[in-house]
């Protein structure tokens, strides 16, 4: 879906983007994680033509973006930002129409539109449509910013630091609620963020930048089992990594036969928030809803690596 081939930005004599290529299939999410300067939000821009490459080319579709007027081009492409973005004077439902009213959707249409993705994003349409950005919760607001981009179905999304403003609480329910989505969806996400762990959650493929260069790009899995570089080994976190790998894995994959006592975990509770669950509460192994049990002894072989695979 996305191709980036050899895409290079360059500042007078200061490269901020060297020689960078990878794909984005069609309904994936990449995750370009890098510290401050690493290059991510740059590559990430040269996609929608917000920054021209010095060299190299985007295609999204086998069609070069560069062939495409810059304002189309953007209409096509959904894009949310840190802090939301919003327009402070002008309400949730005319925030959430901006693009489909630039591309001269009937109004009826728009109206639907809008109400369909409120309704999405649980904000009841009759009591959020009418109501101003400074009137929403953070949460809220992010949400509506997140609607606003996907107002006119696009089918690539990009995303820079979205939720770094919000509290942990909020930020991990909206990366929730944004996986969930995405995957109803089928739209191809790009998203930048500072924070492996993010990335981990929410990237099919992890694209690991420092100083304009793409270090290693790969499953997550792969990135925490063979980190490229020492570089990507330190921005894991030697002691996150099987904190990392647990969190990929649905307990689920790692149901044996088995009876236990306490009440029953969901399928698809992860394998990290399972161990913290028989640590915290002294327990072997748990029963798993539908049957089966998931054992302490194979999470903690899980989290060395040794356990089923992970995505």
């Amino acid at each position: 879906m996305i191709e980036i081939e050899h895409l290079t930005k360059r500042y007078d004599d200061t490269e901020v983007v060297s020689d960078v290529s990878l794909s984005v299939p069609k309904g994936k999410i990449a995750a370009l994680v890098g510290t401050s300067g690493s290059g991510k939000t740059t590559l990430l821009r040269m996609i929608n033509r917000l920054v021209e490459p010095t060299s190299g080319r985007v295609l999204i579709g086998g069609v070069d973006v560069s062939t495409m007027p810059p304002h189309l081009l953007r209409r096509r492409i959904g894009y949310a930002i840190q802090g939301h973005g919003l327009f402070p004077h002008r309400t949730v439902a005319q925030n959430i129409a901006t693009v489909p009213r630039l591309l001269k959707w009937p109004e009826d249409q728009v109206r639907a539109r809008v109400d369909e993705l409120l309704n999405l994003f649980q904000l009841d349409p009759a009591r959020f449509r009418d109501r101003l950005p400074h009137e929403l919760s953070g949460g809220q607001q992010q949400r509506v910013g997140v609607a606003r981009a996907l107002a006119a179905r696009p089918e690539v999304l990009l995303m820079d630091e979205p939720f770094g403003a919000l509290d942990p609480l909020i930020r991990a329910k909206a990366q929730s609620d944004l996986l969930a989505l995405q995957r109803q969806l089928g739209t191809t996400l790009v998203i930048v963020t500072h924070d492996m762990e993010e990335a981990v959650s929410l990237g099919d493929r992890i694209a690991v930048m420092d100083k304009g260069h793409l270090l290693q790009y790969a499953p997550p899995a792969e990135i925490l089992k063979n980190p490229a570089t020492d570089f990507v080994r330190e921005l894991i976190g030697q002691d996150q990594r099987p904190f990392h790998l647990l969190s990929l894995t649905p307990v689920s994959a790692l149901v044996r036969p088995g009876e236990a006592t306490g009440p029953a975990i969901a399928p698809g509770t992860s394998a990290r928030d399972a161990l913290a669950e028989c640590l915290w509460n002294g327990r072997d192994a748990l029963p798993v809803e539908g049957g089966g049990i998931v054992t302490l002894d194979d999470l903690l072989k899980h989290a060395r690596g040794t356990g089923a695979a992970t995505r």
